[in-house]
């Protein structure tokens, strides 16, 4: 029996990608008790932690030494004399206080997507959502614009998770031979801010649903950008898109069914001129579909939050565009798993 392969082949990769959501669950859980918002403020010991976060001591110091050695928390000493502060990208990224917080989407994996992901079998042998619509609660955009709290979080998440995939667009895609923007599904105003900040020359609308209206105008207001960020509430469903030079859409497609995806490249064609582009922000799964491995899970999460959303290739979106009536497409890379396909008109 030859066992030269056998010797070579181990199961760590299917370790630790099958008990990863121990450490998974250990960071969510870090950033949901803010446990790096406290540490932001200076290094402190296992006692002050237990105090402030209101730990039990038995698993206290194996919880912090396990973000420890996952890389998320710094420490020097041992057990009582140790001293904990955060990584450097632990209190670039976790802090609450800086505006490069991205934990509003950890805070929403730990307080919803986590017990839902339990019923992914489910998801996949019946193709129905398992978040809240499956106890008769309310769809999740409903559920999320009802209450004013959460929508503020769920704002915040999105607009924080996105910031670095906005800040390379508005540097990397060539904005001079346009003047005016409209970012469909504008959320808190995010990238037409970095747009705007980027491209003196650019005039931007921010167009979403009216309870977002408010939100997304303290944003704007807070760096004094009111002059060239208009505010526009509707719903892209029922109405025309504001017209402009270039319309961007980001982590909207991928909420929706096929059908509804081509309904809204062709009222994006539809509200631009000859020469307009349009651009859609998403984890683009690559042609192949064995290389993106965020983009193919989130949509599977697509199918655990939706009824019909899912994401997709640049060679799908292609398709799509070119039955709206676009003639040509392209991508441009952006952070991590995220690109930006674009369709010009």
């Amino acid at each position: 029996m030859d066992t030269t392969n056998t010797n070579q082949i181990n199961p760590s990769k299917i370790m630790q990608i099958g008990m990863g959501f121990f450490a998974s669950k250990t960071l969510l859980s870090a950033v949901n008790m803010e446990l790096f918002t406290h540490l932001a403020n200076g290094a402190l010991s296992g006692e002050d932690i237990q105090n402030k976060l209101g730990l039990n001591e038995r698993s206290l110091f194996d919880f912090l030494d396990a973000l420890v050695a996952l890389g998320f928390l710094q420490r020097s000493g041992l057990k009582e004399n140790a001293l904990y502060s955060n990584s450097d990208d632990s209190d670039l990224f976790l802090d609450k206080n800086k505006l490069s917080y991205i934990g509003g989407i950890l805070e929403m994996s730990n307080n919803r997507l986590y017990p839902f992901w339990n019923d992914l079998e489910e998801c996949l042998k019946t193709g129905k959502p398992q978040n809240e619509t499956k106890n008769a609660g309310k769809p999740l955009f409903e559920a999320i614009y009802a209450n004013e709290d959460r929508l503020r979080e769920f704002i915040h998440g999105m607009g924080g998770v996105q910031s670095g995939n906005f800040m390379k667009l508005a540097h990397d895609f060539d904005f001079s031979k346009y003047n005016t923007l409209c970012d469909v599904g504008g959320s808190g105003a995010n990238l037409s801010i970095h747009i705007a900040k980027n491209n003196s020359h650019m005039k931007c609308i921010s167009f979403d649903l009216p309870p977002v209206g408010p939100i997304a105008k303290e944003n704007v207001d807070a760096l004094g950008l009111s002059d060239r960020i208009e505010i526009v509430s509707g719903d892209f469903f029922v109405d025309d898109l504001p017209k402009a030079d270039v319309i961007t859409m980001g982590n909207i497609l991928h909420d929706w069914g096929s059908e509804d995806k081509v309904m809204l490249i062709k009222k994006a064609y539809d509200a631009l001129p000859e020469g307009g582009a349009l651009i859609v922000i998403e984890n683009i799964i690559d042609d192949e579909r064995n290389k993106n491995v965020f983009g193919l899970l989130m949509s599977l999460n697509m199918a655990i939050e939706t009824d019909q959303g899912f994401d997709f290739t640049a060679s799908n979106f292609d398709q799509w565009a070119k039955e709206a009536g676009f003639n040509e497409t392209g991508v441009i890379p952006l952070t991590g798993p995220s690109s930006a396909v674009i369709a010009i008109k």
